[in-house]
């Protein structure tokens, strides 16, 4: 298995997770804007117990959530990576690509950025034929950002999430896939 260590972009780098990271983390958690489109904002406790289960994603998968900072300036900016959705559902068992970002990190780029890194040590280091992303109807920037990173979309793939009961404005998702590139014609061989 790969070595799920820090993943670097041109502007970030994407690392395991340091007790620094709890406090803004739970704030991040706390924003309602940031958590408009999750059933509720989060507690420090239920944040904390959030950081615990990434790093326990790392132990049992070799890849995880990694913890976004901006290189240049080693600010916290959130989480982007890899997770093994923990429901049922008509396209499980998968892998996941996710992310969350702190509101002042919006708008920059940052999520497709380090969503790409993220895909691509998937595809490479870890040899996944396909991951998926999944988020609320109406969730319209997170659809955004998986439409460039190259996901595609079919509404035959939409469902109701397991964890919300009927009803729940948030219940419907929809469902975005990607498939590992096809290697090169002639890759790893040498000319005759």
């Amino acid at each position: 298995m790969a070595d799920p260590g820090t993943l670097r972009t041109e502007r970030l780098a994407l690392r395991r997770w340091r007790d620094s990271d709890r406090a803004p983390f739970a704030a991040m958690n706390a924003d309602p804007e940031v958590m408009e489109h999750f059933p509720a904002a989060l507690t420090r406790e239920e944040s904390d117990t959030m950081i615990e289960r990434i790093e326990s994603g790392f132990a049992a998968h070799g890849f995880g959530l990694w913890a976004v900072e901006v290189a240049a300036s080693g600010e916290f900016i959130g989480f982007t990576g890899l997770s093994v959705p923990g429901f049922g559902a008509h396209f499980t068992p998968a892998v996941e690509v996710g992310w969350r970002l702190s509101r002042p990190s919006w708008g920059h780029g940052y999520a497709t950025e380090a969503a790409r890194r993220a895909l691509a040590s998937g595809f490479t280091d870890y040899g996944l034929a396909e991951v998926v992303s999944f988020t609320a109807v109406r969730n319209v920037r997170s659809q955004a950002v998986m439409r460039r990173i190259g996901m595609t979309h079919d509404p035959a793939d939409d469902f109701d999430h397991p964890r919300l009961p009927d009803g729940h404005p948030l219940r419907r998702h929809v469902l975005w896939r990607v498939q590992a590139p096809l290697p090169l014609a002639g890759a790893g061989t040498t000319p005759a």
